[in-house]
């Protein structure tokens, strides 16, 4: 029988909740810690209108924290559930949630593994579509990365792609008291910025 019902996929971190900004790495990165999970404004509401509509929301996130050795796997599940517990205060709910602990560098041994589930190979929306008979041609893959698109596009998914992550940079940037004078995209556009300034106050200095 063929699958009829499309679905949407959402990435978790910088999609669904706030990335969190280590000190001690000087990364910004998932949680670490169960207190650390917060979620983004908006995300309940939007889970909940896709719920109210019929649309079968799912998870599908690379979470190697634990391969890594950066949290327990207890750690992991109970940012789960306080995943849960936040989106239910809003009236939202998740269809399913799919993770990849896995990693090819992983310290941990039993996670180190190429693998295809890890995004942006497409394993975990070609697992949930087996398990809850999606339509992957219906169904659209949204996320913050270029994994994201990459993984959607190769389970054959229409693709959103969210600038999640330079909103987060901004408000922590605000959070630690250190917004820059101007935001560019790359070196380049830097160094013209830098050039035009100090030539004009060169100029005004003359």
């Amino acid at each position: 029988m063929k699958n009829e019902r499309g679905a949407v996929f959402v990435d978790r971190d910088g999609t669904l909740n706030e990335v969190v900004y280590h000190h001690e790495l000087g990364v910004i990165d998932t949680p670490f810690t169960v207190r650390q999970f917060r979620l983004l404004p908006g995300a309940s509401r939007a889970v909940k209108a896709l719920n109210t509509a019929g649309i079968p929301v799912f998870l599908a996130s690379n979470q190697p924290g634990p391969a890594k050795g950066r949290f327990t796997l207890k750690v992991f599940e109970g940012i789960a559930r306080k995943m849960r517990a936040e989106l239910r205060k809003g009236g939202a709910r998740l269809d399913g949630e799919y993770y990849c602990l896995h990693h090819p560098d992983a310290r941990v041994k039993a996670y180190r593994r190429k693998c295809t589930c890890r995004k942006p190979g497409p394993g975990m929306l070609l697992e949930a579509a087996r398990e809850n008979k999606l339509d992957l041609g219906r169904s659209w893959m949204v996320g913050d990365g270029m994994a994201d698109v990459k993984a959607g596009r190769a389970a054959g998914c229409r693709t959103i792609l969210l600038g999640n992550l330079k909103c987060d940079l901004c408000r922590l940037l605000d959070r630690e008291g250190a917004r820059p004078d101007f935001i560019v995209p790359n070196l380049f556009n830097a160094v013209d910025i830098i050039l035009e300034e100090m030539s004009g106050k060169r100029a005004k200095g003359e």
